[in-house]
């Protein structure tokens, strides 16, 4: 299967959630991603947010080789071109950015990957509108809320959004985001929580990860 920049969007935009984590521990890191597998995710993002992200990244990309192939493994959290440098060799299949760099956006054009940054204000997702950004993250998701999408979206005819940062596995609130006209929602710590980390509960985390899907299947538009 290609991973390229419109397969991915493809991908983010069939599965309707975006999880993302980071752990220390490269081999809990691994059973979280296979038992997010299991329960249905083909796209994930790794965040950059510790000393051990990108030895852990090459370790799940290398693990990817003989098993779960049809995964997008992207990462997260990604701030300037050198960072982007690394992750880019270790062969990303996406970059997601808490901001927008125009650098960061011209090198993951270039290389034919999707670029995901964040924006939280009008002026951000517009630069980031106009320098082609497949998908935006709204960032923070809980402190803008649905309403703030609701009202600025017609403005960027076209453009795709995830909101990333406080999303509930609750129908409610997933329903509101995808009302508000969202093509996925992120899911981190709600999903993936510290609890579930430490615990190593790799079965709550599959009967959380089919939750969210039963959720997410019932509201987000066919």
């Amino acid at each position: 299967m290609t991973k390229n920049k419109e397969t991915t969007i493809a991908a983010i935009k069939n599965q309707g959630m975006l999880p993302l984590f980071y752990y220390e521990d490269q081999q809990v890191s691994l059973e979280i991603v296979r038992a997010l597998y299991k329960g249905g995710v083909r796209v994930f993002e790794y965040t950059n947010r510790g000393k051990a992200a990108l030895e852990n990244f090459k370790f799940l990309k290398n693990a990817l080789k003989t098993e779960m192939q049809d995964l997008f493994l992207g990462i997260g959290t990604i701030k300037n071109k050198s960072e982007l440098a690394d992750f880019l060799a270790a062969d990303a299949d996406f970059i997601v950015c808490p901001v927008v760099d125009a650098e960061v956006g011209k090198i993951t054009h270039a290389a034919d990957k999707l670029w995901i940054p964040g924006c939280m204000t009008p002026t951000e997702i517009n630069v980031a509108h106009q320098m082609g950004a497949g998908i935006i993250k709204l960032f923070p998701a809980n402190i803008l809320g649905p309403e703030y999408l609701s009202s600025i979206k017609e403005l960027f005819q076209g453009q795709l959004f995830v909101p990333t940062g406080g999303v509930e596995i609750d129908e409610t609130n997933i329903d509101n985001w995808f009302k508000a006209g969202v093509c996925a929602v992120g899911m981190g710590s709600k999903l993936v929580s510290k609890k579930i980390l430490e615990n190593k509960d790799y079965d709550e985390l599959y009967s959380l990860t089919t939750k969210a899907f039963e959720i997410i299947n019932k509201v987000k538009p066919k």
